[in-house]
């Protein structure tokens, strides 16, 4: 019975598609899954019983996480190892190493590593192309245009905390200070953080973007700070991120989840204003405002330890904090209004607008994906049908057979009750629309909603003067 555990539990580490391996007290391999095989692109007949550093000659006694837990004994958890096969490919992996324990010995390794080479390679071209891009305009003072892409005038709202973070925003751009941008996905994050830039006197100058969240710590961190050749296997001569934003603003995207040994040096780097390449004694020089946004709590993104606190109140100069799209339904129109011009343009459609039943669902639904999931179901009807306007059944599957407030749309009483609103709705613009000669952006102003939204109704409700 214990064979065909046995048995049935090495089949299954065939199946694993991280590369596993395990070798003896002496260094020998002893296993290798397929994973492992395909990994390294190595040859089980040829490399089972001989020893690590002779099956991988880039590795050393010092560099080899096997070696060193052998050694040491103990473990080691997600460390970025990069080498050369036989074959002369490099290959860059991720490692986590346990040391194999008899009777308080040590009689061997088992490492479990996970391909990140073409993560690597992606990322240091994103980085060659950010180089290449900066130093065609290296010594020009001016480029012809802003090197980020949104300004504030396309962020649309007039829902008043957007109006607010607007305005603070701009004065943001006046200073170098760093600014802190919470909000969750779909938020438009990005949005105020290019705008920012681009309304700063840093606008012709470079503006670098990385996620944190999207490369393993080691990686990052020569993204980040750059690298001199032989630091690291396959290293070379390299700036970082933060010397190509050298004049310009770097957003750290998702900073809350970098890594807390990598938030100590960045600290370093913020307080000090020079930053030290991986591997290298000397220092450069550098001028970089720095703009991060996390995709959580701002409030308790300290006590839950996802970020340093010093490192955080460096961060946190300047705070924005982006209100979910539930939180503003008042902007729903105008962000329709926006994305179906948006798509009729790209698609070359021509929608009008969408139907009553339709708004009533936007303005009732949670939108857990806020204004990038209200886009996209704006982009889905569009891309799919041909008509007038967007109707409940052009909607994404999440909104088929919508309830509002826990009714189905098709019911009389909500019928009744949407007529109701409809009619005091029509009765209070009308007296807004005669006390002000028809003045719109006066009757707005007399009812308290935005000049677009009111416009909105008009049209909808079919009053055309």
């Amino acid at each position: 019975m214990e064979i065909k555990y046995f048995d049935a539990l090495m089949e299954a580490i065939e199946l694993i598609n991280d590369g596993i391996q395990i070798i003896d007290a002496s260094g020998k391999i002893v296993y290798h899954n397929a994973a492992a095989k395909q990994l390294d692109e190595i040859d089980a007949e040829k490399t089972i019983g001989r020893h690590i550093l002779e099956v991988y000659p880039s590795l050393t006694f010092e560099t080899s996480t096997i070696i060193n837990v052998l050694k040491n004994g103990k473990p080691i958890y997600n460390v970025e190892q990069n080498f050369v096969n036989y074959k002369g490919d490099k290959i860059s992996t991720l490692n986590s190493t346990l040391p194999i324990i008899y009777n308080n010995k040590v009689i061997g390794a088992l490492e479990i590593s996970r391909n990140i080479t073409k993560v690597r390679e992606l990322s240091e071209r994103i980085v060659n192309l950010q180089r290449e891009l900066y130093e065609v305009n290296q010594g020009v003072e001016k480029t012809s245009k802003p090197l980020a892409r949104y300004t504030f005038l396309d962020i649309i709202g007039q829902n008043k905390e957007i109006l607010k973070l607007k305005s603070l925003g701009l004065k943001a751009a006046m200073t170098d200070s760093p600014v802190m941008v919470a909000g969750s996905t779909g938020t438009g994050k990005e949005l105020f953080v290019q705008s920012i830039h681009n309304s700063s006197n840093r606008k012709y100058k470079p503006f670098i973007a990385q996620n944190c969240a999207a490369l393993p710590a080691n990686l990052l961190e020569s993204i980040l700070f750059g690298s001199v050749k032989g630091s690291f296997t396959g290293a070379e001569n390299k700036p970082g991120l933060f010397e190509l934003a050298n004049g310009g603003t770097l957003f750290l995207d998702e900073v809350n989840s970098m890594p807390l040994e990598l938030q100590t040096k960045l600290l370093r780097v913020i307080q000090d204003g020079r930053v030290r390449r991986v591997g290298s004694s000397k220092t450069t020089d550098v001028d970089v405002r720095i703009i991060s946004a996390i995709n959580t709590d701002i409030n308790t993104v300290v006590e839950t330890k996802q970020i340093r606190q010093d490192l955080f109140f460096r961060l946190n100069v300047i705070t924005l904090v982006i209100p979910d799209l539930c939180k503003r339904i008042d902007d729903i129109p105008l962000l329709v209004e926006y994305f179906i011009k948006k798509y009729n343009e790209k698609c070359n459609k021509f929608f009008n607008g969408i139907s009553k039943e339709v708004l009533d669902i936007f303005l009732d639904y949670s939108w857990p994906g806020n204004v990038r999931e209200l886009e996209h179901a704006i982009e889905s009807a569009i891309s799919l049908y041909d008509a007038e306007i967007i109707r409940e059944e052009h909607l994404p599957f999440q909104f088929k057979n919508y309830q509002i407030n826990g009714n189905s749309l098709d019911t009389g009483a909500i019928q009744h009750l949407n007529a109701a609103v409809e009619k005091v709705e029509r009765e209070v613009i009308i007296s807004a629309l005669e006390q002000t000669d028809y003045n719109i952006t006066k009757a707005a102003k007399l009812i308290n909603v935005p000049r677009q939204t009111l416009q909105y109704k008009i049209k909808k409700l079919g009053l055309l003067f």
